[in-house]
């Protein structure tokens, strides 16, 4: 389990931005089962989240369409609730930083670790927002 002085820094860049924070399994079941689009970012503490996870989902709010809710965990910090996260995203294998989108409750965009890994922020970005282009 990382340190809260490292995570709240890293989790305040998605919180700050209207994120709702899960920590709890039932605080995650809750936000999956709402109706309308719901973005689900499993945060991480690795180089990526940094440089291309968290930077790319906050612009890929800049466009005309977006999810109706915006929520985030927190791997390796908040364990239980990244564990209920996980079981709603299968088939996909355990994941962070991992960018899951939700319509209706149902899983119908996920960007994995292999595909922010790498890649630059504006992709990531274009990614998502190509996404909320069709679900949203």
């Amino acid at each position: 389990m990382y340190p809260t002085d490292l995570v709240m820094p890293m989790k305040a860049e998605l919180t700050d931005k209207g994120f709702e924070d899960l920590a709890t399994p039932t605080q995650v079941e809750d936000a999956l089962k709402k109706s309308g689009t719901t973005l689900l970012v499993i945060n991480s503490v690795c180089g990526c989240a940094a440089g291309a996870a968290r930077p790319g989902v906050v612009y890929s709010l800049t466009g005309d369409k977006k999810p109706d809710h915006l929520t985030t965990v927190f791997a390796g910090y908040d364990t239980e609730a990244v564990a209920e996260a996980r079981k709603h995203l299968a088939p996909f294998p355990p994941s962070s930083p991992c960018v899951a989108l939700f319509k209706d409750g149902e899983l119908v965009h996920m960007l994995e670790r292999h595909h922010i890994e790498g890649n630059p922020a504006g992709a990531i970005a274009a990614n998502l927002q190509a996404a909320y282009d069709e679900y949203c």
